[in-house]
């Protein structure tokens, strides 16, 4: 909001030149006549900004025009990103899975991923899992999924054999060369 105030004061400065050198002239040339600029008055009008929340005070009398305007900076801040949110992992599974881990990656049967992605145990999550523990599988039957760069990858058996332990969880993400279930 602007608000004008008028107050007496009267100065020979009248239409100001467009390029600087001329508007120092004249400047210094109304500075030399017989009523200068009273620094008072500007130091009065600069005060009366700061102690209310005007933005611009203009003095004018005759040909003297006298403006203190007040510019107001906005600070604008980069939104913040939330903080990424992790599901827990559970607890006794993280606890006994690398223990079985290192054992199956032993074993002769294992199955280990081709490639880095996610693993997957059903087609769809409303399906009923590939295999079961204990379940007898045959060479070439598909056992799991690994999607990787969205494509679903099959992953069959090796050999015939029954399944002695799966390693992975539905929708858990698996490293190349991660032992995923062993055949016996």
């Amino acid at each position: 909001m602007i608000r004008r105030h008028s107050f007496a004061y009267a100065h020979p400065l009248r239409d100001l030149p467009s390029r600087p050198t001329e508007l120092t002239k004249t400047v210094k040339s109304a500075m030399a006549t017989k009523s200068p600029i009273d620094p008072e008055l500007v130091r009065e009008m600069a005060q009366l900004i700061n102690e209310t929340d005007l933005t611009e005070i203009e003095v004018q009398k005759g040909d003297l025009r006298i403006r203190v305007a007040r510019t107001i900076t906005a600070t604008v801040m980069a939104p913040v990103a939330p903080a990424p949110a992790f599901a827990p992992a559970p607890v006794a599974a993280a606890a006994a899975a690398p223990a079985e881990a290192k054992a199956a990656a032993a074993h002769p049967g294992t199955v280990n991923s081709p490639m880095v992605g996610t693993a997957y145990r059903r087609p769809s999550p409303d399906a009923k899992p590939f295999i079961e523990i204990g379940q007898e599988v045959k060479a070439g039957e598909r056992v799991l999924l690994v999607e990787a760069m969205k494509t679903f990858n099959d992953i069959v058996a090796p050999r015939a054999g029954k399944v002695v332990a799966i390693l992975v969880e539905d929708g858990q993400p698996v490293e190349y060369g991660e032992p995923l279930l062993v055949i016996e």
